[in-house]
């Protein structure tokens, strides 16, 4: 059984920063491109940045919203991946999602993902 875990989310200020984290069990970690998405209050979930199964290509980020602000890294041997994101803004309040995207490689469409996490609570506000 696949497990998917994010944590790292919470509150944070404008211009704050967190790094999310997402802890994977039940797959072969190496063969799968992960990916974060993030769904905002009534918007639908979009894709923020993804790195594909062997950290050949990294996409850091598919959305110009958070074009520069995000780092995203794996680490094959601990089943982990991670998403940092500095400055943040009002508007990147939302869920936050990791995903494992079939064929090891990177997508932006959410449908090319097999397994997702739970999602972590991120809100940025004063």
């Amino acid at each position: 059984q696949v497990e998917m875990v994010a944590s790292g989310g919470g509150l944070v200020q404008p211009g704050g920063s967190l790094t999310l984290s997402c802890k994977v069990d039940g797959l072969y970690f190496a063969d799968y491109g992960m990916g974060w998405f993030r769904q905002a209050p009534g918007k639908e979930r979009e894709a923020l940045s993804c790195i594909d199964y062997r950290s050949r290509r990294t996409t850091m980020s598919y959305s110009a919203s958070v074009n520069g602000r995000i780092t995203v890294s794996r680490d094959n041997a601990k089943y982990f991946l991670a998403l940092q994101m500095t400055n943040l803004r009002l508007e990147d309040t939302g869920t936050y999602y990791c995903a494992a995207a079939r064929g090891g490689y990177c997508s932006e469409s959410s449908a090319d993902y097999e397994f997702w996490g739970q999602g972590t609570q991120v809100t940025v506000s004063s």
